[in-house]
């Protein structure tokens, strides 16, 4: 099998309303959805969604490093996942969000060649996977009324943004809590907002309220100020933007400056990056979360689920994003159970049919 095009689609879907962060606020999805097209007929779909306040990438930067990858990518076998991937890698230093729309693609390929779904590819560990519900940073009350609305849907782990000042963040998580009961899980995420000192004073005031865990209290490039909150927080500690590769991923875990970390695929550039640094977690005995984009539209989250489904030590999910947009761009992929588990079809590939429209 040949790879003989492959086509992009630029695709924007207002969310519900709009995701506030510490970083700033999200209006739309916005994301480049590729068909990487063979020789043998099949056809793969992938998606690309840079976040610019995490990734700091572009839409049509996306757009532009696919076509780049498209003029070296002619002519090779999408199946051969480490020859795709040492070609993109030449052609582009970074750019993970581009590289993960043509990684997933493939990887939907190789799942149709094979007459096998992705996740079964992957382990097979599972065909579901449970995610959480976040919400954004906005008045205590409101953020209150929004965690319980999706507690009585059926989530039971609730994800809210914090990062704006002492007081605020406060009477945000006491407000959830007395909202949502002591059996709902939070966990919180500052997106980088707090210093070392600042986080721990954060997270002791905060534990009042029961976390699971913290999620990048500090700024990314500060490792010395994730080892030491670690070290000095008795909640669980997880990276995010600290991590984009396995590199990052090793850093990390060779310090112990964390105590879980998050994958994005949109972060790493695709699932085979995204598998090793699962695995150097699971060497190191350390446990990683799936989160996404609130950029990304159902082709993205499906490909994340069926990776963390697939592999046990993946133990949560941040997979949410679809549950915030005004619509679905796409046909096929994962479907929703019970309120908050994402169920991967057993079909070959990751079970993409085609655009609504």
């Amino acid at each position: 099998m040949k790879i003989t095009g492959i086509k992009v689609r630029q695709v924007e879907v207002p969310l519900i309303e709009p995701f506030r962060i510490s970083l700033g606020v999200i209006t739309h999805s916005r994301s480049a959805i590729v068909s990487v097209e063979t020789d043998e007929g099949l056809v793969g779909y992938g998606e690309g969604a840079p976040g610019i306040l995490i990734t700091g990438e572009t839409l049509s930067g996306t757009i532009d490093c696919i076509h780049a990858f498209e003029r070296d990518l002619i002519g090779t076998d999408p199946t051969d996942l480490e020859k795709v991937y040492w070609i993109m890698d030449r052609a582009a230093a970074h750019a993970p969000c581009g590289k993960t729309a043509i990684d997933t693609a493939c990887y939907d390929l190789l799942g149709k060649k094979a007459g096998m779904p992705v996740y079964k590819l992957l382990g097979g560990n599972e065909n579901h996977m449970d995610t959480d519900m976040t919400v954004g940073i906005d008045e205590p009350s409101i953020m209150a009324a929004k965690a319980k609305k999706h507690v009585e849907a059926g989530f039971d782990t609730i994800k809210t943004k914090v990062g704006t000042s002492f007081a605020e963040d406060v009477a945000r998580i006491k407000a959830i809590r007395e909202a949502v009961g002591d059996d709902v899980k939070i966990r919180i995420d500052a997106n980088q907002a707090w210093s070392a000192k600042e986080a721990i004073r954060m997270i002791d005031r905060l534990d009042e309220y029961n976390l699971e865990l913290v999620e990048q209290p500090v700024a990314y490039h500060d490792i010395a100020g994730l080892e030491y909150v670690t070290k000095h927080s008795r909640v669980p500690i997880m990276s995010d933007e600290s991590c984009f590769t396995s590199k990052d991923a090793l850093r990390l875990i060779e310090r112990r400056a964390v105590d879980y970390l998050n994958i994005k695929l949109m972060k790493c550039g695709g699932i085979r990056e995204a598998l090793k640094i699962n695995a150097i977690c699971e060497a190191a005995g350390v446990e990683c979360m799936l989160g996404c984009m609130a950029e990304e539209s159902n082709l993205g989250i499906t490909a994340a689920a069926s990776l963390g489904a697939a592999t046990k030590n993946i133990t949560r999910a941040d997979l949410d994003a679809t549950f915030t947009l005004t619509d679905l761009p796409f046909k096929g992929g994962m479907y929703v159970e019970n309120t908050k588990s994402l169920v991967l079809p057993d079909v070959p590939g990751f079970g993409f049919i085609g655009f609504e429209d």
